[in-house]
């Protein structure tokens, strides 16, 4: 494979529920397009809260993108001469952490600058490994928070709500939704669920 003249990289945008991951990608592919650089988008197939095949941000930006499964498609499928490949909701890939970072790395080594934007913790506060792994072998890291619907402090965790009430621990870790089922909240507000 051909490596591209400016080598490969990783970089990894990561925070909680509306820190503004997605905005921050659209933001970096925008300029991608302005510099006339080969790109191509994925999401992963799990995450319908928006309309397929496109990546899409909670303030209504879009852009085409992929749908897929795994961090074996996106290898698989990613064309020569790209010259970047961004994944959006990096921890929905129904692939384990090490083939993602693996994954990520293959790409990297081919000369391509990988951007994934993904949450850094679950609803119960705990790191996704995925996003933890790849922020550990990543060039360039860059953590966002919201603001804490609560206090109007930088908020750095997903709250889930059933009822109006903190999720279980013992819920499911993937949950996909918005508004309706997350809120930003800081350390201090943010509340563990029973059970």
């Amino acid at each position: 494979m051909t490596r591209l003249p400016n080598g490969g990289r990783i970089e990894v945008i990561c925070g909680c529920m509306f820190s503004g991951k997605t905005e921050e990608l659209l933001r970096r592919l925008n300029h991608v397009r302005l510099a006339r650089q080969t790109l191509v988008v994925y999401t992963p197939r799990r995450d319908t809260r928006y309309r397929t095949g496109n990546l899409a941000s909670h303030n209504g930006q879009t852009i085409s993108a992929i749908s897929v499964s795994t961090i074996q498609e996106i290898v698989a499928h990613v064309p020569e001469g790209v010259s970047v490949a961004a994944i959006d909701e990096v921890q929905f890939l129904e692939s384990d952490p090490a083939a993602v970072v693996s994954g990520c790395q293959t790409l990297a080594d081919r000369g391509i600058r990988v951007i994934v934007a993904g949450l850094d913790q679950d609803f119960r506060a705990k790191p996704f490994s995925i996003v933890s792994e790849l922020m550990a072998v990543a060039e360039q890291v860059d953590k966002l928070f919201a603001i804490c619907v609560e206090c109007g402090a930088y908020a750095t965790r997903s709250q889930r709500l059933i009822d109006g009430k903190p999720a279980p621990h013992s819920a499911p870790v993937i949950a996909v939704g918005g508004l309706e089922l997350y809120q930003a909240r800081c350390r201090v507000c943010y509340e563990v669920g029973e059970g």
